[in-house]
């Protein structure tokens, strides 16, 4: 996702005058709009698909981050433990 300087950085009252045509220049390029207030970026419109993968990004950074916390506070479990969880919980869903 590389971002061109002259095209994809544009002030709020550009992007609000031609904003349909840079919609479709952002579907057809895929690279970000930063759009910037009082010459301050203020917001970053991406597409749906990179919305979706950054938030994937983020709730699996999220996942490992939550992990390490856990393996540093002496929060894990042997694998044959958790081998019997496993075993216990999918044995309790087929049961229902």
């Amino acid at each position: 996702m590389k971002i061109n300087v002259a095209r994809d950085i544009v002030p709020i009252g550009e992007f609000k005058t031609h904003a349909s045509e840079m919609l479709r220049t952002l579907e057809h390029t895929g690279r970000p709009l930063v759009i910037t207030q009082y010459g301050k970026p203020r917001a970053v419109v991406v597409t749906p698909e990179e919305f979706e993968e950054l938030a994937y990004r983020r709730n699996v950074r999220n996942k490992v981050a939550a992990g390490i916390r856990s393996a540093e506070l002496g929060k894990t479990w042997s694998l044959s433990a958790a081998r019997d969880h496993l075993k216990k919980r999918i044995r309790a869903r087929a049961a229902r």
